[in-house]
């Protein structure tokens, strides 16, 4: 053989003398034509029969089944190692130090090379008989996207409380009002689409709450083409729901995000929205402190700030990080440097604000744009260094 074969050339001779090295090349198998992805919190109990109806439902397809699972503390990721021991179209990504339903659903997607992907909840309440049909779809009709849908037709939600049908009702109100969508159900869990879907409006994800839905149309860079299919949403098989005020604070804030084309982070409006909230405590705890203590004003005013950003610190790990959540030894070190970083932000805030005051003797425009500077400067550097993260 040449010296100076090309390497393709190379390759194709070994193809064609059956070398060792042209065999460790060659695919064992196609990959899957669709993949199922299911973000599991707590679902032990759950995924087991799940699988179990997948098997009999999809005879003839070329699946796989993506769990992706946020370190659930009854042992669901080891139960689904074992099983996908004994069947590789079972598998499991296992995340640490974050969570969130929507960004578990991105990870899962991303880590598919199927033509097409399905999302579906863990806990049973999503009618699996729907995903031959999906499929079908998409391979026969020129649609993006199959959602199923608990409110077009002979669809119920007959699965949720009164309370959460409340919600649910409502949050598709808001959703079809802020995003001009004509979906009947754009909160749903359950869907199927092509995977140039997903590869489109991968970079403009928010990754935030629980609805993957919304983020995935809002973020595409054209509109989608959707069908509907009716289902009937059930009660949970085993464990309890995961929908809190948190939940409904994000979905609010992921809204905005999308509303505003990006412009509007939604940690940043989770994060303004602590503030406020921090703002209240400071007064509270001042007023305390000069009327029922007697305290000097400077002593109740770094007592009151001190009370505010210890405040702001853990109602922020609680909610606008509640996905990259610090515990334990590192909640504490958290609290120092957003403690830190905050009363650097209070310096800068009071230097803008008094030279904006000298250029226009506008007090009130001095104090707003020294809060707006101190608050975005508190945004940047607490993401980065606090929560170890760049946020979006």
């Amino acid at each position: 053989m040449s010296a100076s074969a090309s390497p393709a050339a190379i390759l194709g001779q070994e193809r064609e003398l059956g070398s060792p090295a042209a065999s460790l090349r060659r695919p064992s198998t196609a990959g899957p034509e669709l993949t199922i992805v299911v973000p599991t919190l707590n679902e032990r109990d759950n995924v087991g029969p799940l699988i179990d109806r997948l098997y009999r439902l999809l005879l003839g397809v070329d699946w796989e089944a993506v769990f992706v699972d946020d370190d659930s503390a009854d042992g669901t990721a080891e139960h689904l190692r074992d099983l996908g021991r004994g069947d590789r179209r079972i598998r499991c990504i296992r995340r640490f130090g974050r969570r969130g339903l929507s960004s578990a659903c991105i990870e899962g997607i991303l880590s598919s090379s199927a033509r097409y992907i399905a999302v579906i909840d863990g806990d049973l309440q999503h009618d699996e008989t729907l995903l031959p049909r999906m499929l079908d779809i998409l391979k026969r009709e020129q649609t993006d996207l199959v959602v199923a849908s608990r409110y077009l037709a002979s669809g119920a939600a007959g699965g949720l409380s009164s309370r959460r049908r409340v919600l649910s009702r409502s949050g598709v109100w808001l959703a079809r009002l802020l995003l001009k969508s004509d979906i009947t159900d754009p909160v749903s869990g359950f869907f199927m689409m092509r995977s140039e879907v997903a590869d489109k409006a991968a970079a403009r994800l928010s990754g935030v709450g629980t609805k993957i839905l919304i983020d995935l149309l809002a973020s595409a860079p054209r509109r989608l083409s959707v069908t509907e299919l009716p289902y009937r949403f059930r009660g949970r098989y085993s464990g309890s729901s995961k929908l809190d005020w948190f939940t409904i604070l994000e979905y609010l804030a992921l809204l905005a995000e999308k509303v505003s084309g990006g412009y509007l982070p939604s940690k940043f409006l989770l994060f303004g929205a602590v503030g406020a909230t921090g703002m209240v405590v400071h007064l509270v705890v001042l007023r305390l402190l000069l009327v029922a203590v007697g305290t000097g004003f400077v002593g109740a005013q770094s007592t009151a700030t001190a009370a505010a950003m210890i405040w702001n610190y853990f109602l922020n790990n609680t909610l606008t990080y509640r996905d990259y959540r610090l515990v334990g030894w590192a909640a504490l070190r958290g609290l120092v440097s957003f403690m830190t970083i905050c009363g650097l932000g209070a310096v800068i805030n009071v230097l803008v604000a008094r030279d904006l005051y000298a250029m226009t003797q506008m007090w009130l425009f001095a104090g707003a744009g020294g809060a707006a500077v101190g608050a975005l400067l508190n945004y940047a550097l607490t993401s980065m260094f606090t929560w170890g993260r760049r946020s979006s």
